[in-house]
């Protein structure tokens, strides 16, 4: 394999933000597509939310032009209905099974046209974007209706919209309605680019059962600055509100035949809980991961309540305890687990199977020593960012060892850490067991989603909740049976009435709290229910047919998760079937989009599923104790030849130095000298795996701080086996860019957008003290004044990987550190006194290593190679 690398690099890249909005009209202006209309309008009913989204554009150029409406929508929405109205025709969506809609999109991507329209954009978000080409001075119409079931998490419903229309709007008006019987007990609004001009915009009423939020902005109100098109609104519009609650068996809703019951009682203590935490600290963990998770688990035990009890497994390739048992809460048993955590280091592999058995067992053991106290919850909490590779490897093996384990008696959550964990074993394993499965997103704030799911499961309030009604009175409930409930959260439980069912439908809601069984009992008059749901300003048309359906299909697609393989076909057709009945885009329905004729003639619109991951994800690094005595690695420097060389070399201008990594520790990198260069490679990789791996060289992590002087950090996870890696992630401090790279693309984030690229785009962008390019050898440079110059470089081979390149190194500061940071501080290459010119002294750090010039081979130009002349350093 050869990749070429210019001597002198003066390659271009263009670096700005994903434009992600309700309606995508960056260069409106300069194209002639001008929106004249742009409204939400939004009604809660029973915290079933229906929104339509309409837009309306004209064409104000000579000739004809794209009209791109594009827009973001909750994750846990279902997309309805999507239209377009051109010269008073309309041209709908029209939603379909997903196998039905396959040709139409695989003859779409074939043509090289839009396909999948719907993407996940963010943690909530996904991105829905179709594009039309409109004739000059005609006029379109969007709309977009998506559903969903605002569900109830730390004590509130919020509804989350999104305002970015990227220039002023003649007309543009926000209109949410809330209806909720129970009464409105709290409601705020909060958003993220309000202004004191744009708060006079907003107006906000509210009696007991009905609340009203009106945005209307004028175009002044709009306008970043008098008479200028750009506009002020960029960001999230939220609404959040909770509803008047009784110690009872909560709330049943009744609308045209089918009923919901909401059952969330106030006033319950909290119930006493033993909770294990299993946390992964293999080598993936490595870097900000494992530093997020500390943070996190510190600030955990500080909130573990009075009479719990708690212990720490932590697992790498070995399984160990903090404790023999699980211990009380106490100042000193808490304080004494927050210093083992703080000494949590990330190091080996990841042997999930015993992690999660030795928690099984130790529950089991301590239960069985009546050492957990009576009518207490059991949870086990595991953290993990990646696939089982030592001891029991086969995901489904260790699913089953683990359900047959717990055998009922525990709940499982499982939060898996990034986008390149398995999420769907994860979920699977969470779900067989009473729990649930969570991503956490690599960011910033991971510790704070730590803590904030913590949270959600830290007050149990009941186990066992079992929902009865009259078989008489009702039919097709949905799920009625539930393991736990949390303070915070809420029950919902949704059905049709029989056509001859009584006049008021009773419930009975049983449950068990601290030592005792408790029993709630409910009642609803149908025709009083009936009464109060008939005003059409706040209800739309069978809006509790439709939480029905909604509810329904959302529960089953989880429901086929854990399912027998004969189960989940079961659910998967009823689940289907309701998708389609009721016009829902799901993941096993897609909505076709089609266009006047001339145009791309289909776009296809499809659900995007939890494990298919998008941007934003960081990277792991290493972390861990410094190299033993002992450890060999190579290293070559080509200070003569100006030829990088060895079974994974590549050409690089003269002046090179790689610095590779070998050891079958992999904290272990072992790097030498950089003597007088100015352009660096990194290339990690088992130069020689007969000598460096027994079977297998595990993937290695990375990571580069000048986080202090410079305001630059590197990380990424490189593949031993590949010679590359699989993905690095760099980010500045100032201004705050984060570049994230994998052999697919490469993703900037930028003000908490995203925008996404190609390799070997000619592209260009200078921002404040950061420049970035990249040309049409997929070369990537992120440079700035008085700042070392990191080059990204995509490999040919498909799916190879990634190279990281380093110039101008001698700007790092004396505090650069991480695996190669540290040997920029104090590295000197020189000649042993009376020693021949094959032998050198590498001091790193104060340590002397001996440097002896070999022969090597030199695969530059492919195998066989030739034998040039390399040095190798023993560490």
């Amino acid at each position: 394999m050869k990749v070429p690398v210019p001597a002198h690099i003066g390659s271009i890249v263009l670096v700005l933000p994903l434009l992600l909005a309700v309606l995508q009209t960056a260069t409106a202006q300069k194209n002639g597509i001008q929106i004249y209309s742009l409204t939400v309008d939004s009604k809660v009913s029973s915290r079933f939310a229906h929104t339509v989204v309409t837009s309306r554009v004209v064409n104000k150029a000579e000739e004809a032009q794209e009209a791109i409406f594009e827009m973001e929508l909750p994750k846990k929405a279902f997309i309805t209905n999507f239209s377009m109205i051109i010269d008073g025709v309309t041209y709908p969506g029209n939603i379909k099974e997903k196998a039905t809609a396959q040709k139409q999109y695989s003859e779409a991507v074939a043509r090289g046209e839009s396909a999948g329209l719907v993407k996940a954009t963010g943690r909530k978000m996904e991105q829905f974007q179709v594009s039309v080409s409109v004739a000059p001075t005609a006029k379109v119409t969007f709309e977009l209706v998506y559903e969903e079931l605002l569900k109830r998490h730390l004590g509130v419903y919020e509804l989350l919209l999104k305002v970015r229309p990227q220039q002023v709007v003649k007309h543009l008006q926000m209109d949410i309605h809330i209806f909720e019987p129970q009464g409105i007990s709290f409601l705020e609004t909060e958003s993220s680019f309000m202004t004191n001009e744009l708060a006079d915009a907003l107006t906000v009423s509210q009696n007991k059962t009905k609340a009203h939020i009106l945005f209307k902005p004028t175009l002044s109100q709009q306008q970043k600055s008098p008479g200028q098109q750009d506009t002020v609104l960029d960001g999230n519009f939220i609404v959040r509100y909770d509803v008047n609650r009784t110690l009872s068996g909560g709330s049943i809703q009744i609308e045209n035949g089918y009923f919901v019951h909401y059952f969330a009682p106030e006033g319950l203590p909290t119930m006493p809980k033993n909770v294990v935490f299993v946390i992964d600290k293999s080598g993936s963990m490595s870097g900000r991961k494992i530093q997020q998770t500390r943070e996190a688990l510190i600030k955990i035990l500080s909130d573990l309540g009075p009479k719990d009890q708690f212990n720490l497994i932590t697992f790498s390739s070995e399984v160990t305890q903090w404790k023999p048992q699980l211990v009380p809460v106490s100042t000193e048993n808490v304080d004494e687990a927050k210093r083992y955590a703080a000494g949590i280091y990330a190091l080996g592999g990841t042997n999930i199977n015993e992690a999660m058995l030795t928690a099984v067992r130790r529950l089991k053991n301590d239960n069985q020593a009546e050492l957990l106290s009576e009518g207490s919850v059991s949870l086990i909490i595991l953290l993990t960012d990646g696939d089982p590779t030592v001891g029991e490897t086969n995901p489904r093996k260790i699913q089953k060892n683990v359900q047959e384990a717990i055998d009922g008696q525990y709940s499982l959550f499982c939060l898996g850490f990034g986008f390149d964990v398995s999420y769907a074993f994860l979920e699977k394993m969470a779900l067989d067991n009473g729990g649930l499965a969570r991503r956490i997103y690599e960011d910033s704030d991971s510790a704070l989603q730590l803590q904030d799911f913590y949270q959600e499961v830290a007050n149990p309030l009941l186990t066992t909740v079992a929902f009865q009604y009259p078989s008489n009175a009702v039919e097709e409930v949905t799920q009625d049976n539930f393991r736990l409930l949390f303070k915070g959260s809420e029950m919902v439980v949704a059905g049709k009435l029989r056509d001859k069912s009584p006049d008021v439908l009773s419930a009975i809601v049983k449950g068990k709290m601290h030592k005792q069984n408790v029993t709630f009992q409910t009642k609803s008059s149908v025709a009083k229910q009936e009464e109060e749901f008939q005003s059409p300003k706040y209800i739309f048309h069978n809006f509790m047919e439709r939480l029905w359906a909604y509810l329904t299909i959302q529960q089953q697609l989880e429901q086929m998760v854990s399912a027998s393989e004969a189960e989940s076909e079961v659910l998967k057709d009823r689940a289907l079937n309701l998708s389609l009945e009721y016009n829902f885009v799901t993941p096993l329905t897609s909505m076709v989009v089609t266009k006047p004729e001339g145009q791309e003639q289909s776009q296809v619109a499809e659900k995007p599923v939890e494990d298919v991951g998008g941007g934003g994800r960081s990277t792991p690094t290493l972390e861990g104790p410094p190299c033993s005595s002992g450890v060999t690695g190579q290293a070559w420097n080509t200070h003569c030849s100006g030829i990088l060389t060895d079974s994974h070399s590549s050409c690089v201008p003269p002046g090179t130095t790689w610095f590779p990594a070998s050891s079958p520790r992999p904290r272990c990198l072992c790097v030498p000298c950089r003597q007088g260069s100015q352009f660096s490679i990194l290339s990690l990789t088992c130069s020689y795996p007969r000598i460096f791996c027994s079977g297998q060289c595990p993937s290695l992590g990375f990571y580069l701080s000048d986080l202090v002087f410079l305001g630059i950090e590197v990380t990424g996870q490189y593949n031993t086996e590949k010679a590359c890696f699989h993905w690095i992630e760099v980010t500045f401090k100032n201004p705050q860019v984060r570049v994230h790279a994998s052999p697919e693309h490469v993703v900037v984030t930028r003000n908490r957008r995203n925008s996404a690229y190609k390799w070997k785009e000619t592209l260009y962008s200078v921002l404040p003290g950061l420049k970035m390019t990249m040309n049409e050898t997929g070369l990537l440079m992120l440079s700035g004044p008085d700042k070392v110059t990191i080059s990204l470089l995509s490999l040919d081979d498909p799916g190879k990987g990634l190279l990281l390149l380093l110039r101008d190194t001698d700007h790092f500061s004396s505090h650069v550190n991480g695996i190669l940071g540290q040997f920029y501080q104090d590295v000197l290459w020189e000649t042993p006194q009376g020693a021949d010119d094959n032998k050198r002294i590498l001091k790193v750090q104060g340590k002397d290593y001996s440097a002896t010039r070999e022969l090597k081979l030199d695969y530059q130009e492919g195998p066989p190679g030739k034998e040039i002349s390399c040095w190798s350093v023993e560490l």
